[in-house]
């Protein structure tokens, strides 16, 4: 058997080791089971197996000590807790208990622990032989079970070592192996990626874009799994699952809510369906975090006031919104009481889609109830149809491009048959198996009581580190007045669940921040978030997605008299290692997925008390980031990297970087050419280079996304405004910014830099 292919046994008794007649017969068991070839692990302890468990998911099987800790016939307490602990985690692993026969029967077992256990044995008279066989039986089911539906059918079909006369051409990785550098592609990725690697000819598997065979079967577990009415699988990422949504809901003409805080393949979606935005504003706080939209703006008096005002919704025979687009939970982790957003929007469309990338997870975890579409017990036939669009890939475990759509049907049901129409503009007929058995699979690890434990783990260590955090600052802090340290945004207090009382966070029990979702509410006047006018409850701030905050900002959002922006400290913290998800001019954000680990955690604490260390000392910026002072030795030469934070900052204050930003994004432009219409002339070249200098009350022909935050300060066909208005003179101070700091310049979708100037795409006048 391959080494791979073992089973893989734990036995949990205190008398492993001990030269006993007991412990000499579990020495026969673990020497008996081996001839078998079968993997034995011995645990001595409660303890010591609680911790072990946890790092072994390979275990098929788990024999357990009826006497573990020395415990009588009247409680056997520790191996019930035991027994009980591995089941919360894993509902299926086989678990033995194993005792000696004294006079003891089965019928001395607790009815709960009989259901926990699946056999019983007798380690004295039972033979390793027939205990080897009833694991072998026992774990070879377990295993099958774990195989979810297409990913089951994959396994099955590439062990079968079939002649390939069908595409892809690499036949099994076969082309490869006749080349050189081929070879090496091979070998790096190994035979069973290649083997997997097949075509939509391969029947037997079933079939993407008609939902057949093992590949429906797959798509009707995730549904179940999700809580959906349908799910399809796309291979293509949530921006193409979006577009999916569209096709499947809107077209020519048709208005649409759109939440200004929009992923920008919602804009490609607009664009390609002809269709017509009309945008919801969400709030924006003292940090530029953009938070959710306030319910004013989704009521139907105020939608049918925007609409009417919406230049290009005049001379349209239907002007009520079809659908809607809310992005939940936000980049930053801010997600919205989905019950709430449905009851308001549902008023004016029949359609809802929750743009849910970053959040996948949610089902998951008490502590996200209510707060997301796909919830036990939503279904309303006389509400709107809800969408989910979910990135599988980020934020659970699943291949890069592994994305799910998940409907749960209202008013207006979707027809397969129809919506399928659409799906299939949108996926290849050759989509890539991993990626759909990597679907599969992410369905089967998150049901039953391990997506629980997963997603708790991940809640786990994101609240440790904010702890870690908090209690840092206030011992540094509070030690001496002039010193600092780096702020969370997070409660500064909560409510204990037990006293009533408020608590520092620092001083919260895990359980106390895990188990209520009232910790993390953004409740009305409270600074921390910095959101006036939210109702209670309307929104909540997601644990996982952690942002640590730079000092420069005052709680006024003014900025202070000194300051770390946080381009410096994220190019430190890439020159060891440690990449963020994004951060703003004083923020980072980082995201504590499934595989965050304390380690890794631990590490990044570290690493900002170093960052800390060299600002305090002055260190040399030679020393520190020496590409950067080699590649701009007359810009950067002789700084520290004090001195460069200094001049920074100062910039950002003196050219009111922050003001502008919050101005620029607190106008909605004027609207006034289509999305389609403005791609139409890029496409047959209709548009012009235009400095930024020289834009003023121009029509962009392409959106303009500054990362952060990553939405549009403005949309294809949105004219710019005033030469010296807030918009355009936001980018200009950008622009003089990337001159200002080369090394350091933003990422501006939409703009290109020539020769350190901005230039955006602009519909040539009088076309």
């Amino acid at each position: 058997m391959n080494p791979e292919e073992k089973l893989s046994v734990v036995i949990v008794d205190e008398a492993v080791s001990s030269d006993t007649p007991h412990g000499r017969t579990i020495k026969r068991i673990v020497e008996g089971l081996a001839d078998f070839d079968i993997q034995v692990y011995t645990i001595g302890s409660l303890e010591d197996a609680r911790s072990a468990y946890a790092n072994l998911p390979e275990v098929d099987c788990i024999l357990i000590s009826w006497t573990l800790g020395g415990s009588k016939s009247k409680d056997h307490a520790e191996a019930k807790q035991l027994i009980h602990e591995i089941r919360g985690r894993n509902e299926d692993v086989p678990i033995f208990l194993m005792a000696e026969p004294t006079g003891e029967a089965p019928s001395a077992l607790t009815v709960d622990t009989i259901r926990e256990i699946n056999e019983y044995v007798y380690i004295m008279d039972d033979t390793p032989a027939f205990i080897a066989g009833r694991i072998i039986a026992a774990a070879d089911r377990y295993k099958e079970s774990l195989l979810p539906p297409f990913f089951g059918a994959l396994v099955k079909f590439s062990k079968d070592f079939e002649y390939s006369w069908h595409t892809p051409g690499h036949a099994g990785g076969t082309a490869f192996r006749k080349s050189p550098s081929g070879r090496l592609f091979f070998k790096f990725f190994g035979e069973q990626l290649f083997r997997s690697d097949l075509s939509i000819s391969v029947g037997e598997l079933g079939s993407l874009l008609d939902h057949s065979g093992p590949l429906g079967e797959a798509e009707r577990y995730a549904a179940k799994v999700f809580g959906a009415d349908i799910t399809y699988f796309v291979t293509n990422g949530t921006s193409t699952a979006n577009k999916i949504v569209f096709f499947g809901r809107v077209t020519k003409d048709d208005v649409v809510l759109v939440d200004r805080n929009c992923h920008k393949s919602a804009e490609h979606a607009l664009t390609m369906t002809h269709s017509l935005a009309v945008f919801m504003v969400p709030t924006r706080n003292r940090y530029g975090i953009i938070g959710p939209i306030p319910p004013e703006e989704m009521t139907p008096e105020t939608v049918r006031a925007k609409i009417k005002a919406c230049p290009l919704a005049k001379g349209l025979k239907e002007t009520k919104p079809v659908h809607a687009i809310v992005t939940n939970s936000t980049y930053d982790g801010l997600c919205y009481h989905a019950i709430e957003v449905e009851e308001i929007l549902g008023k004016s469309v029949d359609s809802i889609h929750f743009d849910e990338a970053w959040y996948g997870y949610a089902r998951f975890n008490p502590l996200y109830r209510e707060r997301f579409a796909m919830r036990d017990g939503a279904k309303n036939s006389t509400g709107p149809t809800v969408f989910a669009t979910q990135s599988t890939h980020k934020l659970l475990a699943a291949l890069s491009q592994a994305s799910m759509v998940h409907v749960r049907n209202g008013r207006v049901p979707i027809e397969h048959s129809r919506f399928n129409e659409g799906f299939m503009m949108h996926s290849s007929t050759s989509p890539l198996y991993t990626i759909m058995a990597s679907l599969d699979v992410s369905s089967k690890m998150m049901d039953g009581a391990a997506g629980r434990v997963l997603t708790t783990e991940s809640i786990e260590e994101a609240i440790r580190f904010r702890r870690t955090m908090a209690r840092i600052h206030k011992e540094i802090c509070g030690r001496k007045k002039k010193d600092w340290w780096f702020g969370m945004w997070q409660p500064d207090t909560i409510k204990d669940p037990k006293t009533k009382k408020k608590i520092p966070f620092a001083e919260a029990s895990i359980e106390a921040l895990r188990d209520n979702p009232s910790s993390w509410v953004l409740h009305p006047g409270e600074k921390w978030h910095g959101f006036e006018g939210l109702p209670e409850n309307y929104c909540m701030l997601d644990p996982i997605k952690v942002t640590v905050i730079m000092p420069g900002v005052k709680d006024d959002g003014s900025p202070d008299s000194w300051g770390i922006p946080a381009a410096v400290v994220v190019k430190f913290l890439d020159t060891r290692g440690i990449v963020n998800e994004k951060s703003g001019d004083y923020i980072i954000l980082f995201l504590f997925s499934m595989g965050n680990t304390k380690g890794k955690w631990g590490t990044l604490v570290t690493e900002l008390f170093e960052f800390k260390r060299h600002y305090d000392e002055g260190a040399p910026l030679e020393e520190i980031f020496p590409d950067l002072t080699n590649a701009y030795p007359d810009r950067y030469g002789g700084m520290t990297l004090r001195s460069l934070t200094d001049e920074m900052h100062r910039f950002k204050k003196e050219h009111r970087m922050g003001e502008l930003l919050q101005q620029a994004y607190s106008i909605m432009p004027e609207p006034a050419v289509s999305y389609a219409d403005a791609f139409k002339c890029l496409v047959r070249g209709e548009v012009e280079h235009v400095p930024v200098s020289e834009a003023g009350n121009r029509i962009v022909a392409t959106g303009i996304f500054p990362y952060p935050p990553g939405i549009p300060v403005l949309a294809p066909g949105e004219r710019t405004g005033k030469q010296n208005g807030p918009i355009l003179q936001y980018l200009k101070s950008m622009q003089d910014f990337d001159r200002e700091f080369p090394g350091f310049e933003h990422d501006t979708h939409g703009v290109e830099c020539v020769k350190g100037e901005y230039m955006i795409y602009c519909i040539k006048e009088g076309r």
